[in-house]
């Protein structure tokens, strides 16, 4: 609305005293008039040019994104999931970041040799305050196409020791592990009794494991698993040369329907290494994911996560 004035202030100027002032008091109330008379079309006019029409929401712009919680809403959604899909009771709990400071592993007491400060550590339990445990399979006469598949999709990590004489008729189902981010470790060429060998005969089964492990997946481990949990200072002496940096065993064994402990309290710590076995339903009474499922009902329940034991040291 545009507003019609006079020439008010040729008006005014033509009064003198009381008049003049009582004009331009009238002069002023009839613009702010005017201005509210204006302000309320135009207020009209605005909310019927963004009413909606009839049956429809009135529009308004979209919350912010969240995309952090977003993204942990649907990462747990997932999680959630993939436990239903594989028949978990409960989802795996997530372990917390690797720490940025790696802990010092040392032999474990009583599982010293002699001049152990120049050869690889014997450990059962890494070091740490997290509450997390590290899961180590062996030997790898079962290549269950699901175990690989149930364990992917749920983020579980593992650590393998392989041995030749059994993983020999099929490198191809360890490489995919490896393609998923496994680690693949030197169990030895055929098992053996390691103490009962000579040092060279020791050095033949670690170093020979070394170059097939090269040849096959193009890395030479660091860590190596004697055979049983046996060993002697040769072992370790022939590890070493052959490029060992740790020989991990375990402090528990779980199996498709029972737990087997170390220590006397037959609990959990904080760092504990645990082994289970590439088996089926030949050697086991169940499969690969029964022990899975077996196994991350029993660390979940008691508030533990499967870490990367690979991320500690």
């Amino acid at each position: 609305m545009r507003l019609v004035r006079q020439n008010h202030k040729r008006a005014v100027k033509g009064m003198s005293g009381r008049g003049a002032r009582h004009a331009r008091a009238r002069a002023g109330l009839a613009v702010l008039a005017a201005c509210a008379v204006a302000s309320g079309c135009a207020a009209a006019d605005a909310r019927k040019a963004v009413e909606p029409a009839p049956g429809q929401q009135p529009l308004q712009a979209p919350p912010a994104p969240d995309s952090h919680a977003g993204k942990m809403r649907a990462a747990q959604a997932a999680r959630v999931a993939m436990a239903k899909k594989w028949r978990l009771s409960k989802p795996p709990l997530l372990a917390p970041p690797a720490p940025a400071e790696k802990p010092v592993i040392r032999a474990r007491k009583g599982f010293e040799v002699d001049g152990q400060e120049n050869l690889p550590p014997v450990f059962t339990t890494v070091p740490t305050k997290d509450k997390v445990v590290f899961l180590t399979i062996d030997d790898g006469s079962e290549k269950d196409p699901a175990f690989l598949k149930m364990m992917s999709d749920l983020k579980i990590p593992y650590t393998a020791f392989l041995s030749n004489y059994l993983v020999k008729d099929d490198y191809g189902y360890f490489g995919k592990m490896q393609s998923r981010g496994v680690t693949l470790n030197n169990h030895t060429l055929t098992h053996p009794y390691l103490p009962g060998l000579s040092y060279a005969g020791q050095k033949r089964e670690i170093c020979g494991m070394q170059n097939i492990m090269q040849k096959q997946y193009g890395e030479r481990p660091v860590l190596f698993r004697p055979p049983y949990g046996n060993y002697n200072r040769d072992t370790l002496r022939a590890a070493k040369s052959c490029g060992i940096k740790y020989a991990p065993i375990w402090n528990e064994e779980v199996y498709v329907d029972h737990v087997e402990w170390r220590e006397e309290d037959r609990d959990l710590h904080p760092g504990d290494i645990i082994l289970t076995h590439f088996r089926g339903r030949g050697e086991w009474k169940g499969t690969m994911p029964d022990m899975v499922r077996l196994l991350m009902k029993y660390v979940t329940d008691k508030g533990y996560a499967v870490a990367r034991l690979e991320d500690y040291l």
